[in-house]
């Protein structure tokens, strides 16, 4: 079980890096919670490559930086569907 988890951490590591992914949309493609991704990139990654999660700590920091900036556009677009829905 130990080496599945261990796999896992480091499969989700290199998916966050290469497509510059957040935990919610990682989690989303690896069929997981966020909490179990952010479990295993905080807990395990940094035990198992410590490289690798340096890595992924940067990607995760900009992710946090910008999620103001992804909601608003969210909230933006939402209004902007709902007006062109009533006319």
């Amino acid at each position: 079980m130990k080496g599945i988890l261990e796999d896992r951490a480091i499969r989700l590591g290199e998916y966050i890096i290469e497509h510059q992914s957040t935990v919610r949309d990682t989690a989303a493609v690896f069929g997981v919670s966020k909490s179990t991704v952010h479990k295993d990139i905080t807990t395990l990654l940094p035990k198992l490559n410590s490289g690798l999660y340096k890595e992924v700590r940067a990607v995760l920091d900009v992710n946090k930086e910008e999620r103001h900036l992804r909601g608003g556009e969210a909230t933006k677009h939402k209004y902007e569907m709902l007006k062109r829905m009533r006319n």
